[in-house]
């Protein structure tokens, strides 16, 4: 879940209709939409992950999400190695 640190989200589409190739900017940095798909279907709700990489620096990154908890359940985090760190954020659009 969301820490206490707020941030804010600009969106232009609901977030469940971004996919492949569209760009979501992270603090002002764009990301391109690599997969958008349902990591865990609990039966109520589904965990999505939102597949990004930056193709300046060829990172990987993931936007998580409970798909009936938009708001106050998205996680950003950043791939090291083989394991995604969770990272924090101010600022989010689509």
């Amino acid at each position: 879940m969301v820490d206490e640190e707020s941030f804010t989200v600009k969106a232009s589409k609901p977030l469940a209709k971004v996919k492949k190739g569209d760009i979501i900017k992270v603090d002002g940095r764009p990301l391109e939409v690599d997969a958008h798909y349902v990591l865990i279907d609990h039966g109520a709700t589904k965990e999505m992950t939102v597949e990004l990489f930056d193709s300046k620096t060829d990172k990987d990154f993931q936007l998580r999400y409970f798909s009936d908890q938009i708001d106050t359940s998205l996680e950003f985090y950043e791939l090291a190695e083989i394991i995604y760190n969770k990272k924090s954020f101010k600022k989010i659009e689509w």
